[in-house]
């Protein structure tokens, strides 16, 4: 088991993260662009979405605004994407994830990785990244829960570089830090928000309202 900490204060650019642990989800949004470091949470009676901070500053909204906390029924569902809708609407997580794929930014051909928080504790892990001949792989993660203080990480990027190297293996079981922890060990130049559900309590951190 990792320390999420320092694995993220030694990697400038994850990308965009998800971490489940028992009654704790955590999902954070980083940018190198304008454009994406333009974003701020914001609640929404369902769960969140992204907005622009500045809109006169928003040029291309399609891949960085969407609703990426909802719920479904009992469960919660968490994504990077706009197939947070998807998998809501099909009732379905997997049969959500097998109607999408990876993002259209060429060369980094973005991973949408998902995850659903099940009432009973049990999860899933879902990512659908890019593969020879432009084919789609789908790999999903099923557990039947994690002990207090664990957790399991993924992100769409295993660092920065150029093009952005896909997150590669399975989802990395990680000590639990608090909320505050992660913020902090977030790259400052590159993080943007962080959504911290505890226990069923949201906090939201937003860099462009101060936080």
């Amino acid at each position: 088991m990792q320390d999420l900490v320092e694995l993220l204060k030694n990697n400038p650019y994850p990308g965009r993260g998800i971490v489940v642990g028992k009654d704790v989800v955590y999902y954070f949004i980083m940018g190198r662009s304008l454009n994406s470091r333009n974003r701020i949470f914001a609640i929404e009676p369902d769960g969140i979405r992204t907005e622009a901070h500045d809109p006169a500053l928003l040029e291309d909204p399609s891949l960085i605004i969407y609703h990426p906390v909802r719920t479904m029924g009992e469960a919660l569902v968490v994504t990077n994407g706009d197939q947070t809708d998807t998998i809501v609407e099909a009732g379905d997580f997997r049969a959500g994830c097998m109607a999408r794929e990876y993002e259209p930014d060429a060369p980094n051909f973005t991973p949408r990785i998902s995850a659903i928080v099940n009432p009973d504790g049990t999860f899933e892990l879902s990512i659908l990244k890019h593969g020879a001949d432009d084919r789609c792989i789908r790999e999903f993660f099923a557990y039947e829960g994690v002990d207090e203080g664990c957790g399991y990480f993924i992100s769409t990027y295993q660092g920065d570089g150029n093009p952005l190297p896909t997150f590669a293996g399975e989802p990395i079981p990680v000590a639990l830090p608090t909320a505050d922890e992660l913020w902090g060990a977030l790259n400052d130049e590159n993080k943007v928000s962080l959504y911290a559900n505890v226990n069923g309590e949201v906090t939201l951190y937003n860099k462009n309202l101060g936080d």
